[in-house]
């Protein structure tokens, strides 16, 4: 997944890799914590030896998108980052309710 977050923000060098991971670990973190479910990653307790959360796992469209949105958002000063926030909002809220993303049940409607 990080190779299509440099794409997304033109980034070729790997100087900002370590970075960047850390923002996708924490657009990860925030859409968990808004009750978002994140098919396909790793679930790990604090202290649970050999699991990192990298992302690297994430294969949902939506899910990968959001976490993207969200590492272009934070990543240095971007020019354009009240559109970004925008969307990275948007996104999350329409995750947030949609059934198949949380675990309130239900269709999402």
């Amino acid at each position: 997944m990080l190779k299509e977050a440099k794409k997304a923000l033109r980034i070729t060098v790997d100087n900002f890799d370590s970075e960047i991971m850390d923002l996708m670990r924490a657009g990860a973190k925030d859409l968990e914590v808004a009750g978002v479910m994140l098919p396909g990653t790793i679930r790990y307790t604090v202290g649970t030896a050999g699991a990192v959360n990298d992302c690297s796992t994430l294969k949902d469209p939506l899910v990968m998108r959001a976490v993207i949105t969200y590492a272009a958002m934070m990543f240095g000063n971007p020019p354009n980052y009240d559109r970004l926030r925008d969307s990275y909002d948007l996104q999350k809220v329409q995750l947030m309710h949609a059934g198949s993303y949380t675990d309130y049940g239900g269709d999402g409607r």
